[in-house]
């Protein structure tokens, strides 16, 4: 007697138990990296870093070698547990950005998530700051993790230059993203670095903000909608018919040298 054939069709079920279980799964997983990361921070501060090792965190943690370096690769990285989880929500920040929001605001709302990180613990946060000046390894695992950001912003600020702003044979898109997202990354530092050294204490959000406003003055200009987006119209010019007043119109963020070009093109037209 032949079997019944089997249904290949998913159950409608299947999907969102699979969400619910990686959710899971992701939850677990930080948790563990959070508990390794504050045996870590305990030992170091009473044996020293360079007589911790991975074998006493893990033990100090309740697990085996093992299970440690599932999660971290060295014993710096354990001081770092939420990094990597909070580099893909700034990322996800800048893949959600309203269309008519200004790149520089998005990069700047997408490293917000790294002070939130920092905020959302501030004595762990405080004393890892304080670990992290005494160990030169430390630091420099610090600085590691902050050039992920800081690669990530210039990589989506490159993307969004308005090709109409700059010479293009010069090539200066690539320098001035990576200044852009540089100076993004160090005034959050800043405020970070005067917060932490203040134990938590102020109101980090609003001095952020100020932070920000200074970047972005300084460095708005250039930096627009996306190449992808129909470039602007050029500016447009005409002449009296008794040639007596030169009438010029042009964006009112024109480099000065394309205004004046516009004003040559009118006076040889005329």
């Amino acid at each position: 007697m032949s079997q019944p054939a089997k249904s290949s069709r998913t159950p409608a079920t299947t999907e969102p138990q699979e969400r619910a279980a990686g959710s899971r799964a992701a939850v677990q997983r930080l948790k563990m990296r959070r508990e390794l990361a504050a045996a870590a921070m305990e030992l170091f501060a009473t044996k020293g870093y360079e007589a911790t090792t991975v074998d006493e965190i893990a033990a100090a943690a309740g697990v085996a070698r093992r299970t440690f370096f599932r999660h971290f690769r060295s014993k710096e990285e354990a001081i770092f547990p939420d990094h990597d989880d909070t580099l893909v929500r700034a990322e996800a920040v800048l893949n959600a950005a309203p269309a008519h929001e200004h790149p520089l605001d998005t990069v700047c709302r997408g490293i917000k998530e790294v002070m939130r990180m920092y905020a959302a613990r501030p004595e762990i946060s405080v004393a890892r700051y304080r670990l992290t000046r005494e160990v030169p390894t430390l630091r420099e695992a610090e600085i590691a993790s902050v050039a992920r950001y800081e690669r990530l912003f210039t990589r989506y600020l490159l993307g969004h230059f308005d090709e109409h702003a700059h010479d293009e044979d010069a090539g200066d898109d690539p320098l001035l993203a990576e200044v852009a997202a540089s100076a993004v990354v160090t005034a959050h530092n800043h405020v970070l670095r005067r917060w932490l050294r203040a134990d938590g204490r102020g109101d980090v959000e609003a001095e952020l903000d100020h932070a920000f406003s200074i970047v972005r003055k300084t460095f708005g200009n250039g930096i627009m909608a996306g190449r992808r987006t129909a470039p602007p119209k050029p500016p447009a010019a005409s002449v009296s018919a008794r040639g007596e007043v030169l009438v010029t119109v042009a964006r009112t963020d024109a480099p000065l040298d394309e205004v004046m070009r516009t004003i040559e093109r009118a006076l040889k037209d005329h």
